[in-house]
């Protein structure tokens, strides 16, 4: 191992400037010509809700911590906090361009597809003038157009919504003003449409081109389309809390200071002028770095909801084939998922195989009178969700269930108080995380009585407990019976309701205290196994590398002779390929059809191999200021199965970036062109098989019971097998 390369940290990088390069990758999606033109289209979208996100989240968080004075510095990069606003400002704009261009693209072959999403210069005089008619009769009624002088002070301009910034001329002089476009509103106004052709206007364009009309006297001398995105980091200081409080309410007074946090964020539609600009910069508290140009929509969300304008026809080649879930169990072992699980560890593979078998193994949890218990982490919830039906009708027949409820799911708050109330409503008992950590787990505890004993059935996952996400989001989700994996977690939820985070476990590693160092523990243990001169490997599939300490420890593995693959879908602050330093370090990423979400974790090879499923990434985050739970794989037949799901995922080619040593990402080139590997597609035709195979086996049966004669089948019914 080369020395003092830990001083240099040459082969580490910024978090934040590797979570936009992720977003690019999310962009640039979009430009795939072998997409359906809509999916492009909502990747657009994802870009920007994901943009949106990270300035109302991390650069709130780092303006914050300016205002508050603390003068901390990048633990990997060395960069101070201004620093990292400046080059997050720096790497943004470039960003914005790429939108531009791409959103460009994407327009102009929906309208060779005939759906025409049209600028208002764009209309004939006769449509022009039926757009008038609109305005005048259904949106100006609804408009609240504002002048900006001494006695009408600048307004509340709420997260993100849209308004027209105008500069409005009358005899006394200039003013400014605005107009708050209807958020209530569909934005999607059609046109009178043609034989396969259908056009539309934004709403925004629509009073954009009109404001003249909603000011009356004034004359409008400029105006813009602008967005301002607001701080959302609301932190909970629980610490600080007074033990009379009622968190729930807490937390509701604090959704409602997100909308009328400080602004971190300026979108304009168009250039504006220097007193324009100055004087929202002014207004508003803000920097010329911190105005953004969009020509794209700054809300692209319209997106999702367009193939409600159309009939399925016009639409139906313009997204891909409706994605089902695949059945993966029989309908014997459906029924009755207790006995099924009882005698065989169950993994579920999502979005590729459906999350039923796990729904109805709660259902059938809360009707069987052997089961004395339900105990689960709840992180984000369906707003209808059929699991949480389950447990509020186990409380209601009379069983202890304990919902560890974590209410600081960020943008998610509002939907898990409501499941909070009405678990509590029904006789659950419900505990809202512990002081000063989030509880982030996936852990489902099921402990019934049978012939006089305990007998716990444990389900353990790598992504929420969403029936919603779990059609759109891979993830992996174990149940098994192996009753020493039961005790641990039932040896969990007792801690965590005394708030302990010092319980010992024999399986599972619980964060923030026996996770990440057995982590360290287990490459270690490949470290000196090549040091030995014996193989070493690690792979690792999660959704972030920032955890300084893994990344030395996986450093120091690599550079003793470890071989390292990484599926690493978002940040990765490691940068692989370094001579003599990373060479031994291999990083792909994952941007396709589903969002990549599992969390697995192998060391070694062979009969030592060590195979965990978890909830955590390697973030600091999620390794020392949240409760995380990863559960190892023992079933012999499930490791068999994530090995190869592993083995695929490090060969697709069709989905895949690959991290070179400049910190760029490439997408890695089809190595066969006639037998692309497209992990996700191989992943839901196995499960398709699967399910075929399983009702080819149901409809076998059927057909051999009929082909009896009838004496056979009553000696079949009298002496089943």
């Amino acid at each position: 191992m080369i020395e003092g390369i830990f001083e240099t940290a040459a082969y580490m990088q910024n978090r934040e400037l590797s979570w936009l390069k992720f977003n690019e990758r999310v962009l640039l999606e979009s430009n795939r010509n072998e997409m359906p033109l809509l999916e492009r289209f909502k990747f657009l979208s994802i870009f920007t809700s994901n943009l949106d996100e990270f300035y109302m989240i991390r650069v709130g968080s780092f303006i914050d911590s300016i205002l508050l004075g603390n003068k901390l510095s990048d633990n990997k990069t060395g960069m101070t906090t201004i620093d990292q606003l400046n080059e997050i400002y720096r790497a943004t704009a470039p960003l914005y361009i790429l939108l531009n261009h791409a959103y460009s693209n994407v327009t102009s072959e929906l309208t060779d597809n005939g759906l025409c999403l049209m600028s208002i210069n764009e209309l004939s005089p006769a449509e022009l003038k039926a757009a008038k008619n609109h305005f005048m009769l259904n949106v100006l009624p609804m408009l609240s157009p504002s002048i900006i002088d001494t006695k009408h002070p600048f307004p509340h301009i709420p997260n993100k919504q849209l308004h027209i910034a105008v500069t409005l001329e009358k005899k006394k002089g200039n003013t400014f003003g605005l107009i708050a476009v209807p958020s209530e509103t569909d934005r999607l106004i059609p046109l009178d449409s043609n034989e396969g052709t259908h056009r539309f206007i934004l709403l925004e364009d629509l009073i954009l081109y009109f404001a003249d009309l909603a000011f009356g006297v004034y004359t409008v001398a400029e105006k813009h389309i602008i967005a301002v995105t607001r701080n959302a980091d609301i932190g909970t200081v629980e610490e600080l809390l007074d033990e009379d409080i009622d968190f729930r309410q807490f937390m509701k007074s604090l959704l409602r200071k997100r909308q009328r946090m400080a602004p971190v964020r300026l979108e304009m539609a168009s250039q504006a002028s220097s007193g324009m600009l100055e004087f929202l910069c002014k207004k508003l508290g803000l920097k010329t770095p911190q105005v953004f140009y969009s020509k794209a929509p700054f809300d692209l969300s319209f997106v999702f909801s367009l193939s409600r304008h159309f009939s399925k026809e016009t639409v139906e080649h313009l997204f891909w084939p409706t994605h089902s879930p695949a059945m993966s169990l029989p309908a014997t072992a459906r029924a009755d998922m207790i006995k099924h699980v009882s005698s065989k560890d169950v993994l579920l593979s999502f979005p590729f195989e459906s999350m039923t078998p796990f729904l109805s193994l709660i259902r059938q949890a809360a009707q069987d009178s052997s089961v004395l218990s339900i105990k689960i982490t709840l992180y984000r919830l369906d707003a209808q969700s059929k699991l949480a039906e389950s447990l509020i009708l186990a409380a209601e027949n009379g069983k202890e269930v304990i919902v560890l409820m974590e209410l600081r799911a960020r943008f998610d708050e509002s939907n898990n108080i409501e499941w909070a109330n009405r678990f509590e409503e029904a006789g659950c008992r419900v505990i809202y995380g512990l002081v000063g950590y989030k509880c982030h787990s996936k852990l489902c505890l099921i402990t019934r009585k049978d012939a006089g004993k305990l007998q716990y059935i444990t389900q353990v996952g790598t992504g929420n407990y969403n029936e919603k996400t779990a059609k759109l989001y891979t993830d992996l989700s174990l149940i098994t019976a192996n009753q020493e994996i039961g005790r641990d977690a039932a040896a969990f939820f007792s801690n965590m309701l005394i708030e302990n985070l010092d319980g010992e476990y024999s399986h599972l590693l619980v964060a923030p205290n026996s996770f990440k160092n057995s982590i360290l523990e287990l490459i270690e243990i490949e470290r000196y196994k090549a040091i030995n001169g014996e193989p070493g490997r690690i792979m690792i599939k999660c959704n972030s590398l920032t955890d300084k300490e893994i990344i030395e420890a996986l450093v120091r593995a690599g550079s003793d002779g470890v071989e390292i693959s990484m599926n690493i879908r978002g940040i990765c602050c490691l940068v692989p390929h370094l001579p003599s330093v990373t060479d031994n370090i291999h990083i792909i990423s994952i941007v396709g059809k589903f969002l990549e979400h599992t969390r697995i974790f192998c060391f070694g090879e062979g009969d030592d191999q060590k195979l965990y499923i978890a909830s955590a990434d390697f973030m600091t985050r999620n390794t020392q200021r949240r409760v995380e739970v990863a559960c190892p794989i023992l079933d012999p037949d499930v490791k068999k199965r994530i090995l190869w799901m592993l083995d695929v995922m490090f060969k697709d080619d069709t989905n895949s970036w690959e991290l070179c040593s400049d910190g760029r990402y490439i997408l890695r080139p089809t190595n066969d062109f006639r037998n692309p590997q497209n992990s996700q597609e191989i992943f839901t035709l196995e499960a398709q098989k699967k399910a075929a195979a399983l009702d080819e086996e149901i409809s076998g049966v059927k057909r051999n019971t009929n082909s009896m004669n009838p004496f056979k089948r009553f000696l079949r019914y009298i002496f089943p097998r």
